[in-house]
C-alpha cells in the first residue's frame, strides 16, 4: 500500500495500531512503518501504536491517546486536576490511573505516566466528547481522591499547603455528597481519615481567603 492511500484510509484516526492497519490491509508489510518513520511521515508512540507526524494535537486528543496506548486507564491525578483548574501549574506529563501495572512512557509528543490502582477503584470517570470521540477523564471528585490515595505522604496541614490545591474552586464546583460516597468506596479507614483532614484543611483555607 502506498503512503498516500494509507493516510487517506486512516485519516480519521488520532492514533492507530497495527490491529487497525491489519483491518484495512491484512497483508500489510510492517517494514513500511519503519520506512515511513525514517521519512518523518509517522511517529511511533510505543510498540504497535503510531500517529501521523502532521496531526494537530490539543489537550483532549492527547488525553484520548493516553487512554488508547495503555488500557484500561483514564486520565486523573495532576492532569485531571489541572484540567479542572484545581492546581495552578501546567503538567509536564499526562498522568493517568490504571488497574494494570504502574507504567511510564516517553514519546515524541510527551511523557505519559500510569499509576496502578485496584480494579475495584476504576470508577468515577466520565467521557469527554470531542469530534465524535470520547476520552476518559476522572470526575473532579475522583481526581482529588485518586491523588490523595496515591500520595499517602500528604497527611499534615503543611503538606496540603505545598499541594497548592484550589480549595475555593473545588468547594464551589464539586458534588460533596458524591465525593464522600466515592471516598467510602475505597474501603480504607486510614484513607477516609485523611479525606476528612483534607476537607477540614480546604474549608479552613477557603475561609482564610474569603
Amino acid at each position: 500500500m502506498r503512503y498516500e492511500e494509507f493516510k487517506l484510509r486512516l485519516k480519521k484516526f488520532i492514533v492507530f495500531s497495527l490491529d487497525d492497519i491489519k483491518k484495512i490491509d491484512p497483508r500489510f508489510y510492517r517494514s513500511r512503518l519503519n520506512e515511513w518513520q525514517d521519512k518523518k511521515y509517522i511517529k511511533k508512540l510505543r510498540r504497535g501504536y503510531y500517529i501521523f507526524s502532521d496531526i494537530d494535537l490539543d489537550e483532549r486528543k492527547i488525553f484520548f491517546i493516553a487512554n488508547r496506548i495503555y488500557h484500561p486507564s483514564y486520565v486523573s491525578l495532576e492532569s485531571a486536576l489541572s484540567y479542572y483548574n484545581l492546581i495552578p501549574e501546567g503538567v509536564y506529563m499526562i498522568t493517568s490511573v490504571s488497574s494494570a501495572k504502574t507504567f511510564g512512557l516517553e514519546t515524541p509528543i510527551g511523557k505519559f505516566s500510569y499509576r496502578r490502582i485496584k480494579p475495584d477503584l476504576m470508577f468515577g470517570y466520565r467521557l469527554e466528547n470531542f469530534n465524535d470521540r470520547n476520552c476518559k477523564i476522572a470526575e473532579m471528585e475522583k481526581a482529588a481522591l485518586d491523588y490523595l490515595y496515591l500520595n499517602p505522604a500528604i497527611i499534615k496541614e503543611g503538606d496540603f499547603a505545598e499541594w497548592r490545591f484550589n480549595s475555593r474552586e473545588f468547594l464551589a464546583r464539586a458534588n460533596m455528597k458524591k465525593f464522600r460516597e466515592y471516598a467510602s468506596r475505597f474501603k480504607n479507614k486510614r484513607f477516609e481519615n485523611r479525606v476528612k483532614l483534607f476537607l477540614k484543611m480546604i474549608k479552613k483555607s477557603n475561609y482564610a481567603v474569603s
